[in-house]
Order: structure tokens, then sequence, then C-alpha cells
């Protein structure tokens, strides 16, 4: 009497474990769901900064390229010509002109720059204010900075290093960034732009 109550009215060991077991599978399968989604939208927000950065990047580059002009110690507009590091002076959206130096590390562009002070004016690097502006970056053995004499048609083949850097007049930079829209992704996504050193434009061609 009691074993039919039971099993009429209550549930085996067997059912027990059998409904448990199918509530953990179903717990697991809920929460790799989840972290699968919360690591997708984690991996394609990376993949925005990266190339959110990059192009915010190439727009500052371009526009203090372009107003580059002799530094306040009388140095010439481009100081050096690297293939992973420019420096020039500009004054674009400053007061003052300042050295401004990009350079990378490892996967991560940087920029650095250094005031003028004194009276005759120098730049004293050690107070150089060095800022991220890029990460992600995988240019692997490809340059960054490509450098252009005054016959550059948009097509040219870029100065060979060393630059001589009295003959550029057009400079471009090139970023390849992680696109990591999939775990694990290695995609990359490049971005390229440039401009003319205005600053000596009147030696075209010369």
């Amino acid at each position: 009497m009691n074993n039919n109550y039971l099993k009429q009215n209550g549930f085996t060991l067997i059912e027990v474990l059998v409904t448990m077991s199918i509530f953990i599978i179903l717990i697991f399968s809920v929460s790799a769901m989840l972290n699968n989604i919360f690591v997708q939208s984690n991996q394609q927000l990376l993949s925005m900064s990266n190339i959110d950065q990059a192009r915010s990047t190439l727009i500052a580059f371009t526009n203090e390229i372009r107003n580059s002009i002799i530094g306040s110690d009388g140095s010439y507009p481009l100081n050096q010509a690297g293939d992973s590091q420019i420096i020039f002076f500009s004054n674009y959206k400053s007061s003052t002109t300042n050295r401004i130096r990009y350079y990378i590390s490892g996967s991560t562009l940087y920029k650095g720059i250094t005031l003028p002070t004194g009276s005759p004016a120098v730049y004293n690097t050690s107070f150089e204010k060095i800022s991220t502006v890029a990460t992600g970056v995988s240019n692997a053995t490809s340059p960054i900075f490509y450098y252009y004499d005054g016959a550059y048609t948009g097509t040219s083949t870029a100065l060979a290093q060393p630059v001589n850097i009295n003959n550029v007049r057009f400079i471009k930079i090139n970023l390849s960034v992680l696109s990591q829209a999939k775990l694990n992704s290695t995609g990359t996504f490049s971005i390229s732009a440039g401009a003319a050193v205005r600053s000596v434009k009147d030696n075209l061609g010369n």
C-alpha cells in the first residue's frame, strides 16, 4: 500500500537523478550560450575600437603633417623619416610649434609631444608627453610611414631608406589593425592616408 502510494504521488530516486541531470545540462547550455554572446560582443567592440582608433590617428596625423613648419628652434619641418618612427614640427591646434613624434612599440602606436621652452627656444625631450594613439597594430615587418618626393603622382614608389628628409614632399601612414570580429581571429583591417608637407611645397620638383 505504501509503495503504491509513493509511486503514484512521489518520485523515485531514478526520476530525481534524471531530472537533476537534465537541469544541470540545461544550466551549462545556457551558461555557454551567454558566455559566447558576451565574448562575441567583446570581440566586436575590440575590433571597432581598434579601427576607430586607427581612423582617428590617421586624421590627426595628416592634419599635423599639412601644418608642419620650421621648429621654434629653427629645425627643418621634418626631423626624422623612419619606417616605424617619424619626427616633425607642427602647430596644428596649438599656439606653439611642437615637436611631434610617432613611433611603434610592439603592437601599440604612440605619439610624443614636446613643447618648446626657453629663449632661444629649445625642445627638451625629457619633457616629452607620450600617449597611446592606436592599439592592436599588426604591420609586422611592413613600414608604417612612407615618404615621397616632388614627383609623387599617387602611384609612385616610396623613397628608399635611409630617406633624405630634404627630398620629402609627401608622407603616407599605413596601419593594419586586428579586426577580431570572431574569437581568436587573426584578420586585419588596413587603412592609409597621406598629406603633403605644405611648408616646403614651393620646392616641389626641385
